[in-house]
């Protein structure tokens, strides 16, 4: 029998993927789970059906592991859904850009909705606290990466107190496929990313940008106010601390505002500007932030825009999320081609 060339090459993509399958396979989930979340047992008598995620990160790991179906409901979204994940996403109903009300996750009548943020869901949640669900049997899982290590008592962002790591997100991915009962695609979505983050620091081990200072701004609630920097201790401080260069803010609140004349300080050899679909201030338009880096008469004097060293950055990167990954892969690149300040 004569096959095409895309046909040999689809069927040993699929053989690959059986073999990976094989290598990492799981037990089943057995019923009732129970699970330590954020402080707090969940338990499951079975695999959850209907879905709310209040959260993009949240949102395209169900998609990742094949759970697509059980999706009745998103909201939060910083923005387009991963390419992978375009044709599922469409058929799932967007509760909102931003943050839903608990009224319209309700109405979904979900048996779990899942969290990005202890904000939304936590104990100022913005949406509701998690009693408030767990009053009405419906069970909430928060990301791990927003908890462990990282106090939400006071309103906000947070403090970390340990620094993020993507562990807690590779532990996000494994749990979720236990709690639905597909433990092996986790495993192998697990060990993907961790593959490719690997890759992404190996291809830094000799760059002569190591130690290069870095800011992260993600946005501002005046563009010509403080700005909200990364952390000493959050996500785009571990890609920064991977891939060898240095975050200057050394604060370990989780998106501080610092002045640009505190900035003009650090005087950082690179800025990386967040580039956003999410429209709650207006420096969260990467026009803004550009226009107002070129024309602010501090901002204007700092290396980095002086020698157009601004680097743009997907806000995917700066959650925990598959995004990150493919932030680490793209930032690591773009510092390669900038090269050392001179």
């Amino acid at each position: 029998m004569t096959f095409r060339a895309g046909t040999r090459l689809a069927m040993l993509g699929a053989a690959v993927l059986l073999a990976s399958a094989d290598a990492v396979r799981s037990e089943p989930t057995r019923y009732p789970l129970t699970l330590e979340n954020c402080g707090t047992d969940i338990n499951f008598k079975g695999a959850p059906k209907r879905v709310v995620s209040v959260g993009q990160t949240q949102t395209e790991i169900l998609y990742a592991l094949g759970l697509a179906d059980r999706v009745v409901g998103t909201a939060v979204w910083f923005g387009p859904v991963a390419k992978p994940y375009e044709a599922a996403n469409a058929q799932v109903p967007r509760l909102a850009d931003n943050t839903p009300s608990f009224e319209s996750v309700l109405n979904q009548t979900p048996d779990l909705v899942t969290a990005m943020f202890a904000w939304h869901i936590g104990p100022h949640g913005a949406v509701a606290r998690r009693e408030q669900f767990n009053d009405l049997g419906v069970p909430v899982y928060v990301s791990p990466a927003d908890c462990v290590g990282k106090d939400n008592s006071a309103p906000g962002d947070g403090v970390r107190t340990l620094p993020f790591t993507m562990n807690l997100v590779y532990r996000n991915v494994r749990e979720l496929g236990r709690i639905f009962d597909v433990s092996t695609r986790a495993v192998m979505l697990a060990n993907e990313l961790k593959a490719r983050e690997d890759a992404a620091i190996a291809s830094m081990a000799d760059s002569p940008v190591r130690g290069m200072s870095v800011v992260v701004w993600f946005s501002s609630r005046d563009v010509r106010g403080d700005a909200f920097l990364a952390g000493a201790k959050g996500v785009p401080a571990y890609i920064l601390d991977k891939l060898g260069a240095r975050n200057v803010i050394t604060t370990n609140e989780e998106w501080p505002q610092v002045s640009w004349e505190s900035i003009a300080v650090a005087d950082p050899a690179v800025i990386v500007v967040v580039k956003m679909d999410r429209r709650l201030f207006p420096a969260d338009d990467l026009a803004v932030k550009l226009d107002f880096l070129r024309t602010d008469p501090v901002a204007r004097r700092l290396t980095a825009v002086r020698e157009n060293r601004i680097v743009v950055l997907d806000a995917a990167a700066t959650r925990p999320g598959l995004g990150t990954i493919d932030g680490m892969v793209s930032l690591a690149r773009e510092l390669r081609t900038l090269g050392p300040a001179r």
